[in-house]
């Protein structure tokens, strides 16, 4: 049976476990996750642990967070006047805001994880949220 090379099609159903054990994400939910295999659609990491799988092989793999989204950066977490965000929801934390930031002199549109709000200071966290 023929193994997975670079340059291949792939369909993978795959369930993602955060270390703690808490399932957060699953193509039983998602739908299959279909890539080339060397495209960077996925996590180098992961396109890695696919080459030389065969056909309806199982395997399990940990993905660690410098191969994936990076280690929590503190400088990415601020605090914000809740004045300055418009928005008609309440602003509670676990909630994810789109906020515009200005890098290279050209505003982007970035999420934000809102981790606590206290008074009108919102601490928000623009770190990847499986950082």
């Amino acid at each position: 049976m023929r193994e997975v090379k670079h340059h291949d099609y792939v369909t993978v159903m795959y369930e993602g476990y955060l270390i703690n054990g808490e399932l957060f994400e699953s193509s039983k939910e998602t739908g299959p996750l279909v890539f080339q295999v060397g495209s960077r659609m996925v996590l180098p990491r992961f396109e890695q642990e696919v080459l030389g799988m065969k056909l309806h092989e199982t395997k399990t793999f940990e993905i660690k967070p410098e191969d994936g989204f990076g280690l929590k950066q503190t400088e990415l977490i601020h605090i914000i006047k809740s004045y300055s965000i418009k928005t008609k929801s309440k602003i509670k934390p676990g909630i994810v805001l789109g906020l515009t930031i200005e890098k290279d002199g050209e505003p982007h549109k970035v999420p934000a994880m809102v981790t606590e709000v206290n008074g009108d200071d919102i601490t928000v966290d623009f770190n990847h949220p499986l950082a």
